[in-house]
């Protein structure tokens, strides 16, 4: 073979091997464009006050009902509480009650909420049928001020029960479970010579109870002394959770999350006057009765008889003769 033809055909070879690099690099490098993130609009404007969390009709605000978010200044309407307003302060708001339902992440407007000294606090605040009963509390059997509107209590009737015997029967019985504290007279004063914040002790209480149990606190101040006791939230969530479980509460099928969660806490809600107890105060002290004392049989009287016995009658006086007893 002719030594020109090689050498053409061999730099052909190279020219299309460096053609077909270049070729690669060239449409390797022209591939999509890198996607760039487009920076996150940070919102502007006013903070106001939103529900933290569905609020139906009747709630008592905590402090874990309410918090602010930056709301779009178009929007913005004199009703909400804004940021700024003296009158937006969480704390201020809390143990008010909800008028109208709002529901999670809706602006709080200042004609959805009533106060305690607002007229109509009360009626705001109690559940459909249901009534509100005050009970005179002292700092022992009031939990030391540590009770607050939206908490709920159990209440125990201390009593001393007079027998026969020398000694009453001290019994104290926890009569109704799960109220719901309304409203207390307990008041937040300023702060002190040491900057701490002053409270009033409360002396009444007001609870949400059923007619039925209204009737029933009304008798049992008459009959000794009450005290509260405060519950905590877990046990409110397990007794829902036990009904549920043991069909007390039947769900509907088909039924909505917000219908479903308005019937629970309609149930978290009521009073249970069942399964009450008690303890006496044997069960505390060995020097005290376990049950009402019998009368002593008087002086001179016969000792009672379970044997057979005759009934005689003379005119108009009856008398027992046991039969066999001489």
């Amino acid at each position: 073979m002719d030594f020109k033809k090689v050498l053409l055909l061999v730099g052909a070879l190279m020219v299309a091997a460096v053609t077909a690099i270049m070729a690669r690099n060239m449409f390797a490098g022209a591939g999509a464009k890198q996607a760039i993130a487009a920076p996150v609009a940070v919102p502007t404007g006013p903070k106001i006050l939103v529900a933290s969390k569905d609020l139906p009709v009747g709630t008592i605000l905590d402090p874990t009902s309410l918090k602010f978010v930056t709301w779009p200044k178009e929007s913005m309407q004199d009703s909400y509480y804004a940021q700024t307003a003296p009158d937006s302060d969480p704390s201020k708001l809390v143990g008010t009650v909800v008028r109208y339902p709002v529901t999670a992440g809706q602006p709080l407007t200042r004609g959805s909420l009533v106060g305690p000294e607002d007229r109509g606090f009360l009626a705001a605040a109690l559940s459909p049928g249901m009534r509100a009963v005050t009970v005179a509390v002292s700092a022992t059997s009031g939990l030391a001020g540590f009770v607050f509107p939206g908490d709920h209590v159990d209440i125990v009737l201390t009593e001393s029960v007079q027998g026969g015997g020398d000694q009453p029967l001290k019994v104290s019985e926890t009569i109704l479970r799960n109220v719901r504290v309304l409203a207390t007279d307990q008041r937040y004063q300023s702060k002190d010579a040491d900057g701490k914040v002053k409270v009033q002790q409360a002396s009444n209480v007001t609870l949400e109870v059923t007619p039925k149990i209204a009737e029933k606190i009304a008798v049992a101040q008459s009959v000794g002394s009450l005290s509260l006791s405060l519950r905590s939230l877990s046990d409110t969530s397990s007794d829902v959770d036990q009904a549920v479980a043991s069909g007390s509460v039947k769900i509907p099928a088909g039924t909505t999350p917000d219908a479903e969660r308005q019937m629970l806490n309609a149930f978290a809600n009521r009073p249970i006057d069942t399964d009450t107890t008690f303890t006496t105060g044997g069960d505390v002290s060995r020097f005290q009765p376990r049950t009402v004392q019998k009368a002593p049989p008087a002086a001179g009287s016969t000792p009672a008889y379970s044997g057979p016995v005759v009934r005689i009658a003379r005119g108009n006086d009856v008398s027992v003769v046991p039969v066999g007893v001489r």
